[in-house]
């Protein structure tokens, strides 16, 4: 029966009367198309003559009445030189015999080029349905521009049992990529294959290798977020091509401002044989969207707003980031005025990354354009980069902090700050240190009330200063940080492309497709006649350590570990696939890692290697130190690329390479330690890449969580997040208030404490006089602890902790204004550092006390096909709760990278961790130290033993590393805070010896 619904030469028909009725487009007949040249030259000739009749008529009276045909067969030759190409030609014009010629007008940054706004407004756009591409190739439509074909579209109706899946054959199966408007580079310039309600596309046809991304709006809002197209309630739901897409200005806009050339060297996983890969970039819709609100928004808003924008894993975050940031740089406002001086691009990771510097500069290549803080680059070079005309600034947003004393006024610039994977950095010092310095001003000669309101203001959002962050998983508080307000008072993002959009787009992998549970059963024993009594909490802890680090436990595990990746894991992707163990501290990786090793030479299997990732030093009970380098065979830094090498098939890692570790071949993750909310999405995220051309397929074996808690901690990322409740005033106060109930808060010291900490000039005796009012602090605590015992000191320091994260926060978030407790935070935030030590002692050990009697592994579930449902609300947690912003403990590595960005310095992790090694063995050896662990607490042994004997073990080690050492010796700050790492290691060891 005749199709009466929606023939497919009806869509074809009401496509080309929109682009002719609504958009201007000329239509044209089949014979006014070269299919030698993929041109409409009539459409050519036309666009010069009336765009740049001076140049032509130069060129006429040199070729004459060959004119049009030397033109064409500069073209032709241009379009096949392996470095230009249509779209070159497109973007940057031709010269013939000294004439430059321009085919496409962009539009004008302002109005105040009369010539330019003509120019532009002079561009050509036609069509043409039904054309033969050649003899034997039909093509349903082809959209030009100024001549050009840019655009060919194969049109399906699936009510004409045919739908964008048989257009998609069509080009892969019927269209000869040698011909002409096929030919990639010197062709059109996007091929789409769409219905009435789906569109895809793609650059480049290669035959049956063709791949198509979709081109889709995105399928529903909000928790229905996912892929496709809404249904449109009047007329086709893919009627956003011909409204929107092939507009004139957003046509040219994605041509001009868009569009570039991507060249990256890649390599066979099995053949292990480089080639270069060229790819035309063309905007998926979600990017092209967001950068297009985004700057139709800051037009009106200007600095006055921040953005958070939620895309996840396989979004192309890259390109989004080098497009955004590319159109601030260049934006105007409607009076005409630039909007911003200064993109900064920002981002935690050490080494900016060369991915998204790549993008950038292929996108401009402006001299001056772009500044990268590369590896060489101090944290003074950013100072003066932001005082320099350089457009855009990318860094890491750890230099932030030490240059707010180098920079003044910058008030009197406007900056945006594209803020790279937000999650882990936007509510922390680093990003207050960010927006304190992008606003700051001179603070000299400020009474202690005006350095107080000047410290409070600088502290949130800045006038001139907006940030758009980037992020898949936002935490609380970085909803309340940067989202914005929806009508039901939820804090939301700016802009979604959901996790679920882009699994069922496949560009990336649902991880929990292949997920089984394993539950480990064990049995102990007492192993000693006694029957002491210890604290429940620590003593299960220890017992669990004991349970993990058991030998018995780990070989079994190992033995089920290497015989499911052998089997099932280690065929896919033509035998390349790789597998990460996830491990629950750093004795157990290397207790991992060399069971392995065992387990794989008994069984003689050749076919498979493991590498280990921790940081630091291990000694086990065979005590011997291990080192991630000294197991491996070579340097951290070399880790990702010999993890790339095919005989390193797994990697063992503890709390390294769980975030920002993108390895496609990872197909399998055997998790072994406790994970919970955004960090075990963002652990198991690592599984998620897609491998083409390879199907890849992802295996995860759990033996420590339960699969609902991890299915429920992706559910609040499977769409989309938003924030339920707001901080307030209110909770500071009502925290203040049982802070003040503990009765050791003196005012009058708060006060004076405050105004020897705004002098102009701190002299020794002045920070004598503040040490001794935090000391009589200190000392109200501890009469308060020896009173009513050490849970009431754990109270208070949890308070006085919770006090500083929140008010920090609440300053980031509102700029709240209250100078007594402002006053307060300053008195007690080195209070809490006095405060940090350990309990006065190494606790308490069931060495030798319990013993492993029976150990079982037992498979658990596997969970297959188990959809996911959104589960989007987040809350803010109370002040006095355990507050989202708690700042971590840093590592070793984390400090010595911290050094590197502000002194320049190129100090590798390995060798000033052999360096510090070497003083902690120093002072290991010291009679004073074991004498003070024999007698004092760890409170005094920390603050008075530890300090006096430090410079002379830093000395004694001199010889080990030069430079690293002598930095430490003349910068207390570091000095102090790398000691601290090990000073808690150092008595404990001590206290043992004494007690022997």
């Amino acid at each position: 029966m005749k199709n009466k619904v929606l023939p497919e030469r009806e869509l074809q028909k009401h496509f080309l009367n929109e682009l002719e009725t609504k958009q201007g487009y000329l239509v044209r007949k089949d014979k006014n198309y070269d299919k030698y040249r993929a041109l409409d030259p009539e459409m050519l000739f036309q666009f010069l003559w009336t765009t740049q009749p001076e140049e032509m008529e130069k060129l006429k009276k040199i070729y004459k009445n060959q004119l049009e045909e030397t033109i064409l067969n500069r073209i032709q030759q241009a379009e096949c030189q392996p470095n230009q190409g249509r779209l070159y030609l497109l973007k940057h014009g031709m010269d013939i015999n000294n004439t430059h010629l321009t085919f496409m007008f962009t539009k004008p940054a302002t109005d105040f080029n009369k010539k330019l706004n003509e120019q532009y407004k002079s561009n050509v756009f036609s069509a043409i349905e039904e054309v033969w591409a050649s003899d034997k190739e039909r093509v349903d439509l082809v959209v030009f521009l100024n001549g050009f074909a840019v655009a060919s579209f194969e049109l399906k109706s699936t009510t004409s049992g045919q739908s964008y899946h048989h257009a998609i054959a069509q080009y892969r199966k019927e269209r000869n990529p040698r011909t002409r408007l096929f030919n990639w580079k010197a062709g059109a310039l996007v091929f789409f294959a769409m219905d009435e309600q789906e569109v895809y596309m793609t650059t480049r046809l290669s035959g049956s290798s063709t791949y198509f991304l979709p081109f889709n709006k995105g399928n529903g809002e909000g928790v229905n977020a996912g892929a496709g197209n809404p249904i449109a309630e009047d007329g086709y739901s893919t009627s956003y091509m011909w409204e929107d897409i092939l507009s004139r200005d957003t046509l040219i806009e994605i041509i001009h401002k868009f569009m570039f050339e991507e060249i990256s060297e890649k390599k066979d996983p099995v053949t292990e044989k480089k080639t270069t890969s060229r790819t035309i970039i063309f905007p998926r819709y979600h990017q092209l969207d967001v950068v297009r609100k985004l700057i139709s928004d800051v037009k009106v808003n200007h600095s006055d707003k921040n953005y958070l924008i939620q895309h996840s894993a396989g979004s192309g975050k890259t390109n989004s980031l080098a497009w955004l940031s590319h159109r601030l740089a260049s934006l105007h406002d409607k009076d005409n005025q630039q909007i911003f001086d200064n993109i900064i691009i920002c981002t935690d990771r050490v080494v900016v990354d060369r991915q998204l510097q790549a993008a950038i500069q292929r996108l401009d290549h402006k001299a001056g354009m772009i500044k990268v803080m590369d590896d060489d680059c101090t944290s003074a070079d950013l100072a003066d980069a932001l005082k320099s005309n350089t457009k855009i600034i990318a860094t890491t947003i750890q230099k932030f902090p030490y240059i707010m004393d180098d920079v003044k006024n910058l008030k009197n610039k406007r900056f945006a700050v594209i803020i790279d994977e937000a999650h882990s950095s936007t509510a922390g010092k680093n990003m207050a240190a960010v927006t304190r310095t992008l606003g700051s001003e001179d603070d000299s000669d400020l009474t202690m009330e005006d350095a107080i309101d000047q410290e409070i203001r600088t502290s949130g959002k800045q006038p001139n200063v907006s940030v758009f962050a980037f992020t898949a998983t936002p935490k609380a508080t970085t909803l309340e940080l940067f989202g914005q307000i929806a009508p039901d008072g939820t804090k939301q993002p700016f802009h979604i492309y959901s996790m679920r959009q882009a699994i069922e787009e496949g560009f990336i992998l649902d991880v929990l497709q292949n997920y089984t549970t394993y539950g480990t059963f064990v049995k102990l024993n007492k192993a000693i006649e006694e029957d002491p009594e210890y604290e429940t909490v620590k003593a299960k802890r220890q017992i669990a350590r004991f349970i993990e680090l058991d030998d018995t436990n780990i070989n079994q595990r190992v033995e089920i570990i290497i015989e499911h990746f052998r089997t099932t894991v280690m065929p896919q992707l033509r035998g390349t696939a790789k597998a990460m163990v996830v491990t629950p501290s750093r004795e157990a990786a290397v207790k991992y890692q060399k069971a392995f090793e065992r387990y794989i030479k008994r069984k003689g299997y050749e076919d498979i290697r493991s590498l280990v990732a921790f940081s630091g030093k291990v000694k086990l009970e065979d005590d011997k130190e291990y080192t991630e380098p000294g197991m491996n065979g070579f340097s951290e830094k070399k880790l990702p690329s010999e993890f790339e090498k095919d005989e390193n098939k797994v990697l063992i890692v503890a709390d390294k390479y769980q975030t920002g570790f993108d390895q496609k071949r990872l197909s399998a993750m055997y998790v072994l330690k406790k994970l919970k909310g955004i960090s075990a999405v963002q652990t198991l995220s690592r599984l998620n890449r897609v491998c083409p051309p390879d199907d890849k397929q992802t295996f995860v074996l759990d033996f420590k969580n339960d699969y609902e808690d991890i299915k429920k901690a992706f559910e609040k990322y499977y769409t989309v997040t938003f924030l339920s409740n707001s901080v307030t005033p209110a909770d500071i106060h009502e925290l203040m208030a049982k802070l003040e109930g503990y009765d050791f808060l003196d005012f009058d010291d708060i006060e004076w404490f405050n105004e020897l900490l705004y002098k102009p000039e701190v002299d020794a005796k002045d920070r004598g006089k503040m040490k001794r009012y935090l000391e009589r602090a200190k000392k109200k605590i501890d009469k308060l602890a020896e009173l009513e015992g050490d849970d009431i000191l754990s109270e208070i320091k949890k308070k006085i902790r919770n006090f500083i994260r929140f008010y920090q926060f609440l300053l980031q978030a509102t700029c709240y204004k209250d100078e007594q407790i402002h006053k307060v935070y300053n008195f007690l935030s080195p209070l809490s550092n006095m405060l940090k030590s350990d309990d006065g002692g190494p606790g308490f050990s069931l060495k030798g006390e319990i013993e492993m009697v029976k150990v079982r592994q037992k498979k658990g579930d596997t969970h297959t096909s188990e959809p996911l449902h959104s589960d989007p609300v987040l809350r803010l947690p109370k002040a006095d709760s355990a507050f989202a912003t708690e700042d971590k403990q840093k590592k070793l590595s984390d400090i010595i990278r911290e050094i590197n960005e502000r002194f320049g310095n190129h100090f590798a992790d390995d060798a000033a961790f052999r360096a510090m090694m070497s003083v902690i063995d120093e002072l290991k050896k010291s009679d004073a130290l074991k004498r003070s662990a024999a007698t004092n607490s760890f409170d005094d042994f920390a603050k008075y033993a530890v300090s006096s004997e430090l410079d002379e073990a830093l000395t004694e080690s001199l010889d080990q590393n030069y430079a690293f050492l002598s930095l430490l010796l003349n910068n207390d700050d570091y000095k102090q805070r790398i000691i601290d790492i090990y000073t808690d290691e150092i008595y404990k060891q001590l206290k043992e010896e004494s007690k022997k």
